[in-house]
Order: structure tokens, then C-alpha cells, then sequence
């Protein structure tokens, strides 16, 4: 069975952050059989994406931060709603509610166990 990154609960996307993302790409590509393309953004700029299949499931960015890391996107049906929820259960606020435009809206936090996470709610979703 296979679900939509629009579906709420899934993890709609990932996403690496860091200074190295080519040695990046060509790491995973060979340890995970990952295709990666450019996907068309947009503003006209492209961003590198892992391929499974014909779909997008994440990418590849830099990032000035010495240590690389994952975000893993959590689709919600509203980010605005979920974010505040999360804070009012003792998350911490990382980067609250903002749009990117042509993809959708999202946000980071820190649960109250520590571990981070962020929103999304795609531009397909929203009413």
C-alpha cells in the first residue's frame, strides 16, 4: 500500500542539511540506490531531489552548520494548528509557521523529549 505526502501522518519529505551535500548525494545514491534529480523549483532555480520511482521523497541542501543533519517533514492538515498545540504540550519553537512558496507552509520544533521535527502542510492541502 503506498501513500500520498499529502496524506496527514506521513512523512511527506526529508530532507539533508549540510556543508557537503554533492558528497552527500553521491553517499546515499550508492548506500541507498537513490536516483537523484534536479526538480524544478519555482523561482527557475532547482533543487537537488531523491527519486523513488517517479516521485519526489526528499532532497539535498547546504547548510553552513559544521555538523550535517535530517529534518524529517510530518505532514499535518494545519501547520499553524499543530504548532501551536506542540507548544502548548511543551515543545520549543525552532522556526514557527512560515509559507514557501510553490510548496506549502511548515514550521520546526523540539518535542519535549528533545528531538526535533518539522510541519508541513502542502499548497495542495490548503483551502
Amino acid at each position: 500500500m503506498s501513500t500520498s505526502m499529502t496524506t496527514p501522518g506521513v512523512a511527506g519529505w526529508i530532507q539533508f542539511n549540510g556543508p557537503e551535500p554533492a558528497a552527500a548525494q553521491a553517499f546515499y545514491a550508492k548506500v541507498m540506490g537513490w536516483e537523484i534529480a534536479e526538480l524544478p523549483m519555482q523561482d527557475g532555480s532547482s533543487h537537488p531531489a531523491i527519486m523513488v520511482g517517479d516521485a519526489p521523497i526528499g532532497g539535498f541542501s547546504a547548510e553552513t552548520a559544521s555538523a550535517a543533519s535530517w529534518d524529517i517533514y510530518i505532514t499535518v492538515p494545519d501547520v499553524d494548528k499543530s504548532f501551536a498545540t506542540a507548544i502548548e504540550l511543551g515543545a520549543t519553537a525552532v522556526v514557527p509557521p512560515m509559507d514557501m512558496p510553490g510548496i506549502g507552509r511548515t514550521a520546526k520544533i523540539i518535542d519535549p523529549q528533545g528531538a526535533a521535527i518539522r510541519l508541513i502542510t502542502y499548497e495542495s492541502m490548503q483551502a
